[in-house]
């Protein structure tokens, strides 16, 4: 739940521990929405919705589809987070200077994180071949990969300080306010027969 005179994002994240990177979609792309809190007793007045200063995250997907579902469309509702861009601050991404490496190569794939600002490639290169973690064949290719994979993340961290720059020229003071007053609340499902057990995933923070 979220207490803001508007909804804090229409983007949702999808995350797991197989996934390279966090993959940002539009909400309505999962059938989700930031939508007003309106009191049960309440529901049925529109001028309510309109001065909610209240936001609950909606799924629309119905149980029954679910069930059709083809499975790698159906876990990305597993890793669904909800996605909060902090316009006020540096987004972390941003500031990041590490890339996570997979190159597809023989006779096993390369995994690893490469620091641009605190790895040197070449002794980077040449450590992952004196652990056999890399062919000494492949290393042009390797360094190739890398150079390319730290080029579009640079291009992407530069992109978006820019547009939270252009964003914040453009927002009103009072917008401004609301974001740095912007509440979040957690809240689980009442346990039930047919209410799946969260008691494993609860955040206590």
């Amino acid at each position: 739940m979220v207490v803001s005179p508007f909804p804090p994002s229409d983007k949702i994240g999808l995350n797991s521990v197989q996934r390279e990177a966090e993959e940002i979609v539009p909400m309505k792309q999962m059938k989700m929405d930031w939508v007003p809190y309106i009191p049960l007793d309440n529901r049925a007045s529109q001028v309510d919705r309109l001065k909610s200063q209240i936001f609950i995250l909606s799924c629309t997907q119905r149980r029954v589809a679910l069930k059709q579902m083809k499975i790698e469309r159906l876990k990305k509702y597993e890793y669904c987070l909800p996605y909060f861009y902090q316009l006020l601050k540096e987004d972390e991404l941003e500031q990041n200077t590490e890339v996570q490496i997979i190159f597809l190569a023989e006779p096993k794939p390369v995994f690893c994180e490469f620091d641009w600002e605190l790895d040197e490639l070449d002794e980077f290169t040449d450590k992952l071949i004196e652990e056999n973690e890399s062919d000494k064949d492949q290393k042009d290719a390797f360094k190739e990969f890398v150079k390319e994979k730290v080029r579009k993340t640079k291009k992407a961290n530069r992109q978006a300080r820019e547009a939270r720059k252009k964003t914040l020229e453009e927002m009103s003071e009072e917008s401004k306010a609301a974001f740095e007053n912007m509440r979040f609340y957690k809240f689980y499902p009442a346990q039930t027969p047919d209410a799946p057990d969260v008691s494993n995933v609860k955040d206590l923070v």
